[in-house]
């Protein structure tokens, strides 16, 4: 019993070690990996090669899979091309696997102590994770070294070996099983790790071990296929193209049992070789065969995903990609977008009012407040997507983003509220009552609505590019605006001493109104902060210390 616990203990330690990698991996080449795979897409053949590179590297399929879904999702890549990343990306998996395969213990206490030692010094840093990615491939090293002490005791049980000698064939059980276990692991590269290493052992015939293999790519397809569910139709085209060839793949060698073990047997002694031979053998024979028939392939996926029709209102194309948190540059800039789309909402609630304050339009100002749901709906949104990325995976400028971020949304969230009051105390207090501003209050108010939408398109350049300069104009429109709304306001006061009508009876709402541009303007002008505040350019405290004040 306490062998088999072992046995057990290996094989989470191997899955966690390459969680540990593959998490590594991602935090600190992340953006680099993007760019690659973004740039390398001009022909099918040179998007197959960054994929295996990419994928080598990453050292899962279903991570890439993830990346360039992603990227087909924000229309960055063609679906065609990102078949073909796919194709080379599980010929990736496949020469890990062979490196893996071989007796790298010696390595092991080398990785581990080196890694913890970056870990622990400099965890939020690249060296901590570095050192995150070297304590993986520690443990995955180690583990392959366990799964083989353990299973060297637990063959030699008599149970053991009768149970081994009843054993047979059956592809389709086989299958399940692969891919069951690829799917539960959240790897295919530690479940053909582990079949190689059972099968160096006698602990499984090489022919049962080859059915796993095959049954462990197709889980690596699935898995991708069940991860992007509760994407947008074309991030999930691409697992579903890939899990095709796959598809395809193994009901081609199906075809042809044992052909694997005619060939390669008589030159090839070592079990474990074997398999992940045939593992790299499979991908490439898929590569080969399918990387001319990405087109076709994506007009299936296409057919039986079509993509839904894009309107102003509804089939709307959401930035927030759930596949992109694994990638926090990428989640990101997801967060990023989606913060902008809030904005251009709130900018058109501006633009709205206006014309509901001139034109009376009942129909318009409920409109208008029904958007400020949606600013609700996305602050919320990106509020949640935020706080499922790691902030320990973060750097030093991916932290201060996130942190911009929550506050530009929190802006535009309080800015929307505003204006929706605002639409409804022009209901109440004129639209109802039938009242009208004067000539020159309501030329006052159009030009305090003017500046203020200049200010807020300055605010989300500011927000999108950090511009020092800008983010200077901006926090000067503050004391301009300021001191508009109080001359504004005297002159109102002044037409309500010359008995001015119009401007009675609308008063309460003529000032209030002004006052809440001025708060929404304080709003927008707040955006200017985190970037003058980086770049050192804001004073300490404008109050005087006490001993200065006592001095007088």
């Amino acid at each position: 019993m306490t062998h088999l616990l072992n046995l057990f203990a290996a094989i989470a330690l191997l899955v966690w070690g390459t969680q540990q990698v593959r998490t590594g991996i991602l935090r600190v080449f992340g953006a680099n990996l993007r760019t690659i795979l973004s740039r390398s897409v001009s022909n099918r053949f040179a998007a197959a090669i960054s994929g295996i590179g990419v994928t080598a590297v990453v050292q899962s399929s279903t991570a890439t899979a993830l990346i360039v879904s992603s990227f087909v999702g924000q229309g960055l890549i063609k679906l065609p091309a990102a078949l073909a990343v796919m194709l080379g990306a599980d010929i990736g998996t496949s020469l890990m696997a062979v490196v893996f395969s071989r007796d790298l213990s010696w390595l092991s206490p080398l990785f581990i102590f080196v890694g913890v030692v970056l870990f622990i010094s400099k965890q939020s840093t690249t060296p901590g994770r570095v050192g995150r990615v070297l304590i993986g491939l520690g443990l995955m090293l180690l583990a392959l070294k366990l799964v083989t002490q353990s299973t060297a005791v637990l063959t030699q049980a008599p149970a053991v070996k009768a149970l081994l000698g009843s054993l047979s064939s059956d592809l389709l059980l086989e299958l399940l099983v692969g891919a069951t276990l690829a799917v539960v692991s959240y790897s295919s590269l530690a479940i053909v790790l582990l079949t190689a290493t059972l099968a160096s052992t006698a602990v499984i015939p090489v022919d049962v071990a080859l059915g796993l293999v095959l049954g462990a790519n197709l889980g690596s397809g699935l898995l991708a296929v069940l991860t992007t569910l509760n994407t947008n139709i074309e991030t999930r085209q691409v697992p579903l193209g890939n899990l095709v060839f796959k598809v395809l793949g193994v009901l081609a060698v199906s075809l042809f049992p044992g052909v694997w073990m005619r060939v390669a047997g008589p030159y090839i002694s070592d079990a474990a070789t074997l398999v992940v031979g045939f593992h790299l053998a499979f991908n490439i024979g898929v590569g080969i065969a399918f990387i001319g028939f990405t087109q076709v392939v994506a007009g299936w996926v296409e057919h039986w995903l079509p993509k839904p029709d894009k309107t102003t209102v509804a089939g709307r194309q959401r930035h927030l990609d759930p596949t992109a948190l694994a990638t926090p540059s990428l989640a990101i800039s997801c967060a990023v977008r989606e913060a902008m789309h809030q904005a251009d909402v709130v900018e058109a609630m501006l633009i709205g009012s206006i014309k509901v304050m001139k034109e009376s339009d009942v129909n318009l100002a409920q409109e208008l407040r029904k958007m400020d749901d949606t600013v609700d709906e996305l602050y919320s949104d990106i509020k949640y997507y935020l706080t499922k990325i790691s902030r320990e995976a973060l750097g030093e400028n991916e932290a201060k983003r996130w942190t911009d971020i929550i506050s530009f949304t929190i802006n535009m969230e309080q800015i929307g509220d505003i204006i929706e009051r605002v639409i409804q105390d022009i209901e109440d207090k004129k639209i109802n009552k039938g009242r009208q501003f004067s000539e020159a209050g309501l030329a006052e108010i159009c030009e305090l609505h003017a500046r203020l939408l200049d200010n807020l398109r300055l605010g989300m350049s500011v927000f999108l590019n950090g511009n020092v300069r800008d983010a200077r104009r901006l926090l000067e429109e503050k004391t301009k605006f300021r001191d508009l709304e109080r001359q504004y306001a005297a002159t109102h006061i002044a037409r309500l001493a010359d008995n001015t009508l119009p401007s009675i009876e609308t008063s309460s709402l003529h000032l209030d109104l002004i006052s809440d541009l001025k708060r929404i303007n304080s709003h927008i002008c707040s955006i200017a902060y985190p970037i003058l505040d980086s770049a050192g350019e804001l004073a300490p405290n404008r109050l005087r210390l006490p001993q200065e004040t006592s001095g007088r």
